[in-house]
């Protein structure tokens, strides 16, 4: 009973940190949600680039009630030592676990598929779209200027374009090193100004081994609590018996 009484205990501990980070979550995103505004003012000179943590804020919502629900089952499961709860706890760890690793394996089998989606969307909207609507202009320009970059593959996918021929023959400043206007496609082929997809593509192989290190301690994490709930299940009865 010395080891149930243990496992019990850090079952109560672990997740009432899991409710609290639940609460500590949910509470910012609807702050962020609510009243952005009085957030954004305490990130001060970062304040103009922090609108996109408001819409960051729904997600935290989401995330935050998931945690406040799993804590709440699992702490309330363990130190009433309720079968049901515990047994849903197990269940929602389980979903969400079998969830994470059929994303990652499609994910993995669609990665080229999903990188010739994005390329055909790409490639047309900087053919047709790049200059005279406002959104996918906005989007490129931010885009190329925070990763200093120039289209998706690289200058040449403006060669041709509307973008081109509305500006005689110009391409975006950002294309070439010298940010210069009018930027030549000899002067952006000079340049040789890395596209956005590569770089992107780059970073994330940079940081693949980070990446795969927190999913992979996600995981461990899950199978502890699935592995711990279900410990605690199936020996109720001993326990009571």
């Amino acid at each position: 009973m010395g080891c149930f009484t243990f496992i019990k205990l850090m079952m109560v501990l672990f997740n009432l940190l899991i409710f609290l980070g639940g609460l500590t979550l949910l509470a910012m995103g609807i702050w962020v949600s609510v009243d952005g505004s009085s957030f954004l003012q305490l990130l001060g000179p970062f304040s103009g680039q922090g609108m996109q943590f408001v819409n960051v804020g729904f997600f935290c919502i989401a995330v935050g009630a998931v945690l406040v629900l799993l804590g709440f089952l699992g702490c309330c499961g363990a130190h009433k030592e309720s079968k049901c709860l515990l047994l849903t706890f197990f269940s929602i760890v389980l979903i969400i676990f079998i969830a994470e690793v059929a994303a990652g394996v499609m994910a993995l089998a669609y990665s080229l598929f999903a990188e010739g989606i994005v390329r055909a969307w790409a490639t047309t909207s900087l053919q047709n779209d790049y200059g005279s609507d406002p959104v996918v202009t906005k989007i490129w320009n931010t885009t190329m200027t925070e990763i200093k970059c120039c289209g998706f593959t690289n200058y040449t996918d403006f060669v041709g374009s509307k973008f081109e021929k509305e500006n005689g023959g110009s391409l975006p400043p950002i294309c070439c090193w010298t940010n210069s206007i009018p930027c030549s496609p000899e002067e952006a082929k000079r340049s040789a100004v890395q596209g956005c997809f590569r770089h992107i593509l780059e970073t994330v192989q940079k940081h693949a081994n980070i990446v795969g290190g927190i999913a992979a301690g996600i995981g461990v994490l899950e199978i502890a609590a699935m592995i711990v709930s279900m410990y605690l299940y199936c020996h109720l009865d001993d326990k009571i018996s």
